[in-house]
């Protein structure tokens, strides 16, 4: 399909360069971010908002849902993402339409997908998700749909995504081979946001909590992979790029490279946060279950207590006479969390990337629906579906501590939705929380809980969420 151009013209901001730099005019695809040069090819970002024309997808009228700038993209997206990864396996293609349709009827604007749905992973089903939002999105205006995927990330085990390949990784072939398949599947000319699903290093994923350093293993620069993710961008076929269940790390290294390079920056991230997983673990060097520490100092029984409750470890043993940095430096490099860590990197005024939570009910477990077994909602659920599957949100301490938060909700009035996606939507870090679901109603419920819950949440509420949580840190944590 033809891309419309326009010409533009603008002045660079003067943080960005000197004052005798001269800007030409020249065309670009409409809805591409640009990149300026100088006289002496120099790269210059430059956000778009500088321009006449910005193209973000369009507000739904009459709707009480906010909408955000997602980090320094030109998009506008509502404070719900629409999840789609059960189409396709645990929904028929009529069911994603009745539910695409409801949502973008009641405000969303924004869907999320994955070359790697529908969820659980299989050949068999691989790409129905996109077949189905693509039937959907004929019928829209494509400029009303805040359309994102994803690419995978290192993979041995999902080869068959690619024509020819033993694994995958985030290089320019499987970028672009990604890219081009998303595109067909989705019979867009376009994706406004391609994340990395998760990263080509290695990094503790899905419930993991320990860096576990004898993992490591080569990977494929970040300047090469942003080089390549440049490359689709400038042909028009990406608007933005972003990351996700990615760390501090990755994130810095990811925007350095495109600072130093004058490539693209990610915009976003797209991370797991709920009541039952708030914290991000950073690089460890110690495994689980045992925990090894050589200290600077004798500890007392109590704080060696304190600190196996934190980590959740069966084993503890110290060697007092080793040498290591000081305690509350280990406690706190140990267990940081995401309000803390994440967030002043993702900060408007540090980074400035937009955080796009997944998983804000825990797959499911804070409806408080596999509290009974027995149950036709949880006979339903995907945890029954697929054994195994998201088991850290339904493991007896996190049942412990979803079993708390309910009737926390119900001492306030509220329903263990309300109070769930109530505490996600508040977040001041929060752009956008991605809710999925299997049927129109649960998907109006989900929406309700953000319209109807006490905006933000009342003080004495935030005050036994903390109280419950200082209790049981991050259950969902294996």
């Amino acid at each position: 399909m033809a891309i419309s151009s326009s010409t533009v013209s603008a002045s660079v901001p003067p943080f960005l360069c000197c004052n005798t730099t001269k800007i030409p005019s020249f065309k670009v695809p409409h809805h591409t971010p640009l990149r300026l040069y100088n006289a002496k090819r120099t790269q210059i970002w430059v956000k778009r908002s500088c321009f006449k024309s910005t193209i973000t997808a369009k507000v739904a009228q009459q709707s009480d849902l906010q909408y955000r700038k997602l980090g320094d993209s030109d998009l506008q997206i509502s404070e719900i993402t629409f999840g789609t990864m059960t189409f396709g396996e645990q929904n028929t293609e009529k069911e994603a339409h009745e539910m695409l349709s409801y949502a973008f009827e009641h405000g969303i604007n924004a869907l999320d997908t994955s070359e790697a749905y529908p969820i659980p992973m299989k050949k068999e089903t691989s790409g129905r998700t996109d077949l189905y939002i693509a039937s959907w999105l004929k019928s829209q205006p494509r400029d009303k749909v805040i359309l994102a995927t994803k690419v995978c990330g290192y993979s041995e085990r999902s080869a068959y995504l690619r024509d020819n390949a033993k694994v995958l990784r985030v290089d320019a072939v499987n970028i672009r081979e990604s890219v081009e398949k998303s595109l067909k599947r989705l019979n867009t000319d376009y994706i406004d946001l391609l994340q990395i699903h998760w990263p080509d290093r290695y990094v503790p994923l899905f419930g993991e909590y320990f860096y576990d350093s004898s993992k490591w293993r080569p990977s494929i620069p970040f300047v090469e992979q942003l080089k390549a993710l440049q490359e689709v961008i400038d042909e028009g076929k990406v608007r933005y790029i972003g990351v996700s269940n990615e760390t501090s790390y990755g994130v810095m290294e990811f925007v350095h490279a495109a600072r130093a390079e004058g490539l693209s920056k990610i915009v976003s991230i797209q991370n797991s946060y709920s009541l039952l997983f708030r914290f991000i673990c950073n690089d460890q060097q110690t495994n689980a279950p045992e925990l090894n520490l050589c200290l600077a100092e004798p500890w007392s029984s109590l704080r060696i207590e304190s600190v196996l409750a934190m980590l959740n470890l069966n084993s503890f043993s110290c060697a007092p006479s080793g040498y290591c940095l000081n305690i509350n430096m280990f406690e706190k490099s140990v267990h940081s969390p995401f309000a803390v860590d994440l967030v002043e990197v993702c900060h408007p005024k540090n980074c400035n990337i937009g955080l796009l939570s997944y998983s804000p009910l825990g797959g499911g477990a804070l409806s408080g629906k596999y509290l009974d077994i027995n149950s036709e909602a949880a006979k339903k659920g995907r945890m029954n579906l697929f054994p195994g599957y998201m088991e850290r949100y339904n493991k007896s301490i996190a049942k412990e501590a979803t079993i708390q938060y309910i009737e926390m909700a119900k001492k306030h009035g509220l329903s263990p939705v309300q109070l769930a996606l109530g505490f996600v939507r508040d977040r001041p870090f929060m752009t956008s929380s991605i809710i999925g679901a299997t049927s129109v109603e649960q998907l109006k419920e989900d929406i309700d809980a953000f319209l109807t819950t006490q905006r933000p949440l009342p003080p004495e509420v935030m005050e036994d969420i903390e109280a419950i949580f200082k209790r049981y840190k991050d259950p969902a944590i294996l």
